[in-house]
């Protein structure tokens, strides 16, 4: 409800109880005057009714009528009333002298009417009315009832005394009909001025609401305008009145406002794009505990959408009967630190949960909610220590091999020069210096590839499709895998864009052959490897599945660490799945891997998608 519309509601409803009170007085006192006047002329009729019937009779004791036999005086008193000219005329002229008399007469003691206006009702009994006086004592309202009710008659009486003695009254009737058709204009006039009254008194409040409501209009303006950064015309036409002053300080807090605005809206920016990177669940409560601030991954805890969260207390988020709710709800409640709290999630993950509770100068602000996914802290940990184990063991493989390469050389050096002095040497001689030259040779390789896998590389990126290199690891390792009774599938998306990178070709392949050859060797009794590639958001996720012997647990956290080998006397080099470790590295990728023992295991190679790689960084760009 707008507070014009209260002001008009309010002005017009004290102008009508004026108007109602007013009229009400007005109308009681109008009809009480009329019933009144109504009474006085009645009663006025009736006095001169009374003196004419007391001239109409003369002194009977002059007459032959007996006064001692009372029968005999009143029917001789009738015969004169009934016989007398002025009496009658008088009596006839009644009704016509006043618009609110119904009748007249003159009635004996036994209330038979001796003469009435109704020449039909002489001789007749008359019925008995009520008193004027009752309808003139009357309340307002009964009064009104009474007159807009049934047609009534009521009577104005006086005692008529003929000869000394009491003969009778005489009656006079005031009809209802004739009082209300009397009254009825003045009261439709009261109405028509109290209607009058009331529009004038809702045109009044508009105008007064409008005069008192226009500067608040102006300062509301200038409070958009504020918000908008717009206020030079407030400033410059500012009166010196208080309404001017209220929007000259509007102008000046709408300049901060705007600089304040600018400000947030840079960090704001900067907070988004941080909190789309985060793998961790980030919730910002106010002291009311209402969401502000949300990240994107808080959606795969909580199984809900941002936009639903956002603006919502922590009661409407969290269900009590949930694991997360039952924990995080009681320290919102007891503005209690929760630290590190692990849980067992629906969908079978551990969570762990902290809840930080902001303060300022000892006073509560807001809280940080805390989601993490202890199997990614885990992963990225493990992650961590492999690279940190490969680093270390490329600083040391270069030293090894800065070390080694000399000595080799220089045996090579002095073997061919022993070689060239032995010219006659017998065969036996002969065997034995080739083995010790070849042996020399294959150990100058293995030193050649430790030089090379620590070496910088650079990297020819170019946007490809994954299903290119896919297919031509499937086509590189097809005759291995037949001669092992290996059937290799392909599961591939049709959309080329959908599988597109950035990467170098030769790399990647050597990278998912790795990978593909040892998930063949890793089947020697045969079996399907099959080889999986979708878009997932703005990763490409790529996934080698074999049906082998599977890997061994105390196995798994040594899996990429170079020379490592679980082949034994096969031949491993155990440089495969370190190689494509480091590939994925140099590409911004990840390689993780599940394994069960004697069921197989699914090696899962994440890159980013070319297109959303080239967004993302030109945003970045765009924002430093």
């Amino acid at each position: 409800m707008s507070r014009k519309f209260i002001i008009v509601l309010v002005i017009t409803m004290l102008f009508t109880t004026l108007v109602v009170g007013f009229s009400w007085i007005y109308l009681s006192q109008l009809l009480s005057q009329r019933l009144l006047w109504a009474d006085e002329t009645a009663s006025q009729l009736t006095n001169q009714l009374q003196y004419a019937a007391s001239k109409a009779v003369p002194d009977l004791t002059s007459t032959r009528v007996n006064t001692q036999n009372s029968k005999a005086m009143r029917v001789a008193i009738t015969k004169y009333l009934q016989t007398d000219s002025s009496l009658n005329d008088m009596l006839e002229s009644v009704v016509g002298t006043s618009r609110v008399i119904y009748d007249a007469a003159i009635v004996n003691l036994s209330g038979i009417a001796i003469l009435d206006t109704n020449p039909a009702m002489n001789g007749k009994p008359v019925s008995p009315r009520a008193s004027l006086s009752v309808l003139r004592d009357a309340g307002f309202r009964r009064q009104l009832r009474t007159l807009y009710g049934p047609a009534a008659v009521y009577d104005v009486n006086v005692r008529l005394d003929l000869d000394g003695q009491e003969f009778g009254s005489v009656r006079v009737g005031v009809s209802t009909v004739f009082l209300r058709s009397e009254l009825t204009p003045r009261l439709q006039q009261a109405a028509f001025f109290s209607l009058l009254s009331i529009f004038c008194s809702l045109v009044l409040s508009a105008v007064v609401s409008n005069l008192s409501l226009g500067p608040l209009k102006a300062i509301s303006r200038d409070l958009d305008s504020a918000s908008g950064g717009d206020l030079l015309l407030t400033e410059e036409s500012g009166s010196d009145d208080e309404v001017g002053l209220v929007s000259l300080k509007i102008a000046h807090l709408g300049r901060q406002i705007r600089d304040t605005n600018q400000i947030f809206s840079a960090l704001k920016d900067n907070v988004e794009q941080v909190m789309t990177k985060l793998q961790d669940g980030l919730m910002l409560f106010t002291r009311d505990t209402r969401v502000v601030l949300v990240s994107a991954s808080a959606e795969k805890f909580l199984g809900r959408p941002r936009r639903e969260i956002l603006g919502r207390t922590a009661e409407e988020i969290f269900s009590d009967g949930s694991v997360l709710g039952a924990v995080v709800l009681p320290a919102f409640q007891k503005q209690r630190q929760l630290a590190q709290y692990e849980f067992d999630a629906a969908d079978g993950r551990r969570v762990q949960v902290s809840l930080d509770f902001i303060q300022e100068r000892g006073t509560p602000i807001g809280a940080l909610l805390t989601m993490r996914d202890t199997e990614s802290v885990r992963r990225i940990e493990d992650e961590i220590e492999i690279s940190r184990r490969l680093s270390a063991s490329g600083r040391l493989t270069r030293g090894v091999a800065h070390e080694v390469k000399n000595p080799i050389n220089a045996i090579v050096l002095h073997l061919q020069l022993l070689q060239n002095k032995l010219k006659q040497d017998d065969p036996d001689t002969r065997r034995h210096m080739d083995i010790i030259g070849s042996e020399i040779h294959r150990l100058d390789r293995v030193v050649q590839i430790l030089v090379d896998f620590t070496r910088p590389l650079d990297l020819r990126l170019d946007d490809i499709d994954l299903r290119k290199i896919l297919n031509s690891v499937a086509v590189l390792a097809g005759p291995d895998a037949a001669r092992h009774g290996v059937q290799i599938v392909q599961h591939l998306p049709d959309d080329a864009e959908s599988l597109l990178v950035r990467a170098d070709s030769d790399l990647m392949k050597q990278a998912i052959l790795n990978l593909v050859l040892n998930g063949v060797q890793a089947m020697p009794d045969g079996g399907t490897l099959t080889i999986k590639a979708q878009r997932d958001e703005d990763m490409i996720l790529a996934e080698i599945m074999d049906q082998g012997c599977g890997i061994p647990a105390e196995a798994k956290e040594k899996i990429f660490e170079l020379y490592f080998t679980t082949k034994g006397s096969e031949g491993g080099s155990g440089i495969g799945l370190a190689q494509t470790y480091q590939i994925m590295e140099w590409h911004y990728g990840k390689v993780e891997f599940d394994s069960i023992v004697g069921a197989g295991t699914t090696f899962r190679l994440r890159l980013p998608h070319a297109v959303s790689r080239r967004d993302r960084r030109a945003g970045e760009e765009i924002t430093a």
